[in-house]
Order: C-alpha cells, then sequence, then structure tokens
C-alpha cells in the first residue's frame, strides 16, 4: 500500500527586491563632489586600459569634462604611463590646451581632438582614444563594426567612419572635421588611426572603447577564419535598444572599477 509522500520543508521566502544592492550612478551633493569622483574614475580608467595595452607611447588619452568649468577638461598627464596614474597626477587644461591645474603638460594634438568633441556635444563628459591592436587593424581596412554579436550590436548604427587619415591631428580644424564625422553617435573609427568613443560618463565611454575594441577583434577574427552570419536589421536595432545606452554601459563597466578601485587603491591617491 502506497502512502502519500510527506511534503518538504517549506522554501524561505523570497528577499524584497528593496533589501538586494544594485549600483546606480551616483547622485553628488556638491561640485567638488562630482569632480573628485569624475577624476577617481578618470584615473582608474587610465589604469584598465593600460593593464589591456591600449597604451602605445604617449599616445591615447581619455578627457573628463570639468563639472563647473564646462570647457575645461582633465586629463592624463603627458609621457606618464598610464598604470602609475592617480587621481593627483591627472591635469587640467582649457580649450586651448593650456594647464589651469597640474603638474605636467599635455600632448597638445590628442588635446586638440578631444577639445572639438567635446566642443560639438555638450551631452559629452567624457572621450576616449586610444591605439589599441584591433580598433586600428579594423581602421585599417575603412571598415565599421558588422552586426555579429549580441555586443556589436550595441553600436549598429551608432557609430561612424572617419575616411581620411593626414597625419597626426594637430589643428582645430582637423579636430572639427572629426567631431562632424562622429555627429550624434557613441563611437567613431578613424581610418588608418583607432577607435574613438564617448559617454555622459567616465565610465560609460571607457566601457563603450572596451566593448568596441573587443567586438573589431571578434569581427576580425571571424573574418578570418570564414563568412560571419550578419544578425538582421530588425533583431539589430532591437539589441541596440537594449544594450546601446550609456546607463547599460556604466552598469557593465562597474566590476572593471570594483576591480581596478580594489587590487589599486592607491591611484586615489
Amino acid at each position: 500500500m502506497h502512502g502519500t509522500p510527506e511534503a518538504g520543508p517549506t522554501p524561505p521566502q523570497p528577499l524584497p527586491t528593496d533589501r538586494l544592492r544594485f549600483a546606480m550612478p551616483p547622485m553628488h551633493e556638491s561640485v567638488d563632489d562630482e569632480r573628485r569622483h569624475r577624476k577617481e574614475r578618470l584615473a582608474g580608467a587610465l589604469r584598465i586600459f593600460g593593464r589591456l595595452g591600449f597604451e602605445d607611447g604617449v599616445s591615447g588619452h581619455i578627457t573628463a569634462r570639468d563639472p563647473e568649468y564646462s570647457d575645461c577638461f582633465w586629463v592624463n598627464p603627458f609621457g606618464m604611463p598610464f598604470k602609475h596614474v592617480t587621481v593627483s597626477d591627472l591635469v587640467l587644461a582649457n580649450s586651448d590646451g593650456q594647464v589651469i591645474e597640474g603638474r605636467y603638460h599635455v600632448n597638445q594634438a590628442a588635446f586638440t581632438v578631444h577639445v572639438q568633441v567635446h566642443a560639438a556635444r555638450p551631452d559629452v563628459v567624457a572621450v576616449a582614444h586610444c591605439h589599441s591592436v584591433h580598433g586600428r587593424a579594423l581602421s585599417t581596412l575603412g571598415d565599421f563594426l558588422d552586426p555579429i554579436t549580441q555586443e556589436s550590436c550595441a553600436f549598429y548604427e551608432d557609430h561612424a567612419l572617419y575616411d581620411a587619415y593626414t597625419g597626426v591631428a594637430v589643428d582645430a580644424d582637423e579636430g572639427r572635421r572629426i567631431a562632424t564625422a562622429l555627429g550624434t553617435r557613441k563611437a567613431l573609427v578613424l581610418r588608418n588611426h583607432g577607435l574613438l568613443t564617448v559617454g555622459d560618463s567616465v565610465d560609460a565611454a571607457a566601457w563603450w572603447f572596451l566593448s568596441m575594441e573587443r567586438s573589431c577583434q571578434v569581427q576580425l577574427t571571424a573574418k578570418a577564419a570564414g563568412r560571419p552570419v550578419l544578425i538582421d536589421h530588425k533583431a539589430a536595432v532591437a539589441t541596440r535598444e537594449q544594450l546601446g545606452g550609456d546607463l547599460v554601459a556604466w552598469i557593465n563597466y562597474q566590476p572593471m572599477w570594483q576591480d581596478i578601485s580594489r587590487s589599486e587603491p592607491d591611484l586615489l591617491s
């Protein structure tokens, strides 16, 4: 004679969602707090880029708009290794590239481009440009990123190609042409040069650069192996709408920020 199985123990009740942690961009009580936050994230992003080998001699910069003086920008010191940068090493320069706070020079050629992008895009807090390997490789082909992965779809119809190379950009006119090519998008392929990304936070601009560089690597690898299958237009647009916003970029970047800030806390000095 078969009996009825005894009921197991009642599982614990789920926790209320308001008791669970989920990081969101912080709100700042003062301009000084916001300035400190941007500088910390800038130093951290530079160290991450250094870890990943994006540095190439003295090339490569990330700039962050000052929250009070909107035409002044924090930038990494000229000639200092990314992996050594601390908050106190960062330099504040005006739109003419003149240092108004800090102890180091800035790379005038790169800074000129960044200033023009910032001027054309008041919504942008940070601009990232480095001579990363796979970004440069894709740029030599004059190609766009294709929608072949979930990550590359974040850039679908939201990046552009600057289809020219005139040497090292040292004047404002060249910077303005680059800013015009970028338009309202989040990223730009600079032909024969590399990648440039922007964001409404340092975290977002840094994440877009990291993700774009990896997407370039995937595309180059896939095309070397065969013929990648494209994600169709409708699905690519839908994926971009889900994953292509700066808030999503900020969220994706947080594990990297936590890692660098915990493992290398001296960057905050």
